[in-house]
């Protein structure tokens, strides 16, 4: 298999999908990796095995339906693989196996049956101390943007997923790409009050376009930053309600088709009455309260250059 992306938007041909096979019994408070998973279980809404399977499937439908190949990690008893970003990433032509927190290390395995079909010398680990997850990393062909926390506490939040070590070792290992970090908010039990990943908070679509939640970065100038870069007539942005049920956590295509939650309705009907895109509309509320939603079920392998 030749891996290829270099952007979230060029056409799709290729995806691991998440697992919702086992995910297990409901976790413990203390167990919780998030701040959202953390909330559904204290409010007692923590999704079900057969809504997580239901909302997955729907998905997968419609990846299908764009002729897109689709690969499933292997099932794991007990174990919740549904956030399929968080195990790995794809720069242009390599993989680079995130350094998960070590509660989810067993989740690696599942993956063999994929890295079985990737040449060895595309395949990189990180060394122990470079601490990345793939919502952490969105691709705008040659920028690459790194969320991070760079925090005197960053040891005591859970919800702390990427450090400086790791973006300074991604900028080492691909050179020929302008790495731009954005320290994001952070909290580990109120899910307004930070985010988990970058892709929580901003996320292009289409060739020019992006959404973008301002509360999210720690630094306002790097919100600024990002708006004119894309220019405000091109940016939608999410309140804080909407950043809470993952709108900017949509998930490309092509440049012009987006896989989006259903019940995103104002986001939804900017991006096909504003935009002119093709919205695929999936139920992922579900989900959603496990702190992740449609990019983080997704590891794009291959996408066509644009």
């Amino acid at each position: 298999m030749h891996l290829n992306v270099k952007n979230e938007t060029s056409t799709l041909k290729a995806v691991v999908l998440g697992q919702p096979g086992s995910i297990g019994p409901i976790p413990s408070l203390e167990k919780t990796f998030d701040a959202k998973s953390y909330e559904s279980i204290q409010q007692g809404v923590y999704p079900t095995g057969e809504a997580i399977c239901n909302e997955m499937s729907a998905f997968e439908k419609i990846l299908l339906k764009y002729n897109v190949q689709v690969f499933r990690p292997c099932t794991l008893e007990n174990c919740n693989q549904v956030f399929a970003r968080d195990v790995a990433f794809v720069i242009d032509d390599k993989i680079i196996n995130s350094n998960i927190i070590p509660d989810r290390e067993d989740e690696k395995e599942a993956y063999e049956v994929i890295y079985d079909q990737i040449s060895y010398n595309k395949i990189y680990n990180l060394p122990e101390k470079a601490h990345v997850e793939g919502g952490d990393v969105v691709l705008l062909n040659d920028t690459v943007f790194v969320g991070l926390y760079s925090g005197v506490d960053y040891p005591q939040l859970k919800t702390a997923r990427t450090n400086l070590y790791a973006f300074n070792f991604l900028k080492e290992l691909i050179p020929e790409k302008t790495f731009i970090p954005l320290e994001l908010k952070k909290h580990n039990t109120d899910p307004r009050k930070g985010v988990l990943h970058l892709d929580c908070t901003f996320m292009p679509v289409s060739n020019d376009k992006a959404i973008l939640y301002r509360d999210g970065f720690l630094n306002v100038k790097d919100y600024h930053m990002l708006l004119e870069l894309f220019e405000p007539q091109n940016v939608f942005e999410i309140t804080q309600e909407e950043m809470y049920f993952m709108n900017a956590n949509v998930f490309s295509i092509s440049p012009s088709v987006v896989v989006s939650e259903e019940r995103f309705t104002r986001l939804n009907n900017h991006m096909e009455n504003q935009w002119g895109l093709t919205v695929e509309r999936v139920p992922y509320y579900e989900i959603s309260k496990m702190g992740g939603l449609l990019r983080c079920s997704t590891l794009p392998l291959i996408r066509e250059n644009s």
